[in-house]
């Protein structure tokens, strides 16, 4: 065999094999490719069962989100829940009491555009996107006030969209919600 027979030899075994290999990643693009076209339909169709869904124009009528219910409230099994509705260019209610070291539920909406939430100093960051509610648990660590501003601009007045939150001892804000059944700020 001469030197130009083995490099013909090798040349096509190489050629063989990057043509294996190229036909696998076409075979594992098209599969991702695959899976998010799925993906997406199906979600279209059926969206996922955590999803919940509120009717932005009446909220403030008629559901959880009413002007009465707005705040952080201690539910009957001794759970503390914040209800916080965001519309250009304010957080209803302005300021929030929540106790220290406490898991608390946040349910929040906006009646408008997209908005922000977040407490400075803190994990709680989340999108109040119109007809949607966001609902998370967070527990706040240390005594204190936190701003909480819109971090998704809303609008011109977007930059004087905040609120406050007043993290107080748990000793304290079960006083405040005995005397009050929507603790407010002090």
């Amino acid at each position: 065999m001469t030197g130009l027979d083995a490099e013909a030899g090798s040349e096509s075994i190489a050629a063989r094999y990057e043509g294996r290999w190229a036909l696998l990643m076409s075979a594992i693009i098209f599969l991702l490719l695959a899976i998010i076209v799925f993906t997406g339909l199906h979600w279209t169709s059926m969206p996922p069962s955590r999803v919940e869904v509120i009717d932005a124009t009446t909220l403030h009528l008629r559901s959880e989100f009413i002007e009465d219910n707005l705040g952080t409230a201690v539910d009957s099994n001794g759970s503390v829940t914040v209800r916080v509705l965001a519309e250009q260019y304010a957080f209803h209610p302005a300021c929030l009491v929540l106790p220290e070291g406490q898991p608390v539920t946040f349910r929040a909406t906006s009646s408008d555009v997209v908005h922000g939430l977040q407490i400075m100093g803190t994990n709680v960051n989340t999108m109040l996107v119109p007809g949607y509610v966001s609902t998370f648990v967070a527990t706040l660590k240390g005594v204190g006030e936190h701003s909480m501003p819109c971090h998704e601009f809303c609008g011109v007045g977007h930059a004087a969209m905040w609120a406050r939150v007043q993290v107080v001892p748990k000793a304290t804000f079960e006083r405040l919600a005995r005397a009050n059944r929507r603790p407010g700020c002090v």
